[in-house]
């Protein structure tokens, strides 16, 4: 008998001693978001097996365990469900919203939400556009992966006329503040000016990064603040024949497209 065994396997037969991270199950399973899973672990939201569970890094066996999120059972689900939405302005980015504002799950119908998808990513509040929905936890760890982001196009309206040094600034990138007071020196950005008028400026912008409000940020780093911001792309997704407030399935190809470019990404860095 051969001992030796492929990666493959090897894998599988830690994983089945190990069991599976909990945060990891419930992304898997479409509750939410690793990080967002790992919130609702920490407030003592989850069970297993009838006991809550308030620490990180608990391993549990799919097969065997009883998980459940607020008293309802979670299950995986064999239907993955990946959604293109094109979020107004006014619409949370959550699947829940402890203020009762809309979250754009309202935007799809019920029995896509009884699919437990969630956004893949953010959009701010006040910021419409192109936003990816769905309960796949490894698509959407790998879409979201801060070193290898997907490309994401926005259209910006901005206040005054970005001469060649501010163009060029976000062409190299510009150091921005960060919540915990440190700096942070932005990824190259693609951009180009799309009209101006007497006051506004609208810029194409491209960012190979996604971190919080960085598209303002940005713009106001180098005097010029946003005034209406739209995400008009994500990778070779386009927000045509998607209305405001509307949606539709990704095809097959588009999802294996997202991938692609995802594993591009990775392989350049």
């Amino acid at each position: 008998m051969n001992s030796e065994q492929s990666p493959e396997q090897k894998q599988a037969s830690e994983q089945s001693i190990e069991g599976v991270r909990l945060a990891r199950f419930l992304a898997h399973a479409g509750v939410a978001s690793r990080r967002h899973a790992e919130e609702i672990i920490h407030a003592g939201r989850v069970q297993v097996n009838g006991q809550t569970i308030t620490a990180q890094g608990v391993r549990i066996d799919p097969e065997c365990d009883q998980v459940s999120v607020d008293g309802k059972p979670v299950q995986l689900s064999s239907h993955k469900v990946y959604i293109m939405i094109n979020k107004p302005a006014g619409y949370v980015s959550t699947a829940y919203d402890p203020q009762q504002r809309p979250t754009v799950l309202s935007l799809v119908p019920p029995d896509i939400r009884q699919l437990r998808v969630y956004p893949v990513g953010r959009l701010d509040i006040d910021t419409s556009g192109l936003l990816l929905l769905t309960n796949d936890g490894d698509f959407a760890l790998q879409l979201t992966h801060p070193r290898y982001s997907t490309r994401k196009h926005y259209e910006v309206v901005v206040q005054g006329h970005p001469d060649a040094v501010a163009l060029e600034s976000l062409r190299h990138g510009v150091p921005i503040r960060e919540d915990d007071g440190g700096t942070f020196q932005t990824s190259p950005a693609d951009v180009r000016v799309l009209r101006q008028d007497e006051k506004e400026s609208t810029l194409l912008l491209t960012l190979h990064e996604g971190r919080k409000r960085q598209v303002r940020r940005m713009l106001r780093a180098v005097g010029h603040p946003v005034r209406q911001l739209q995400r008009v792309g994500v990778g070779p997704l386009t927000l045509k024949g998607v209305e405001p407030g509307k949606w539709r399935n990704l095809t097959e190809v588009e999802v294996q497209q997202l991938m692609k470019e995802h594993s591009k990404n990775q392989g350049k860095n």
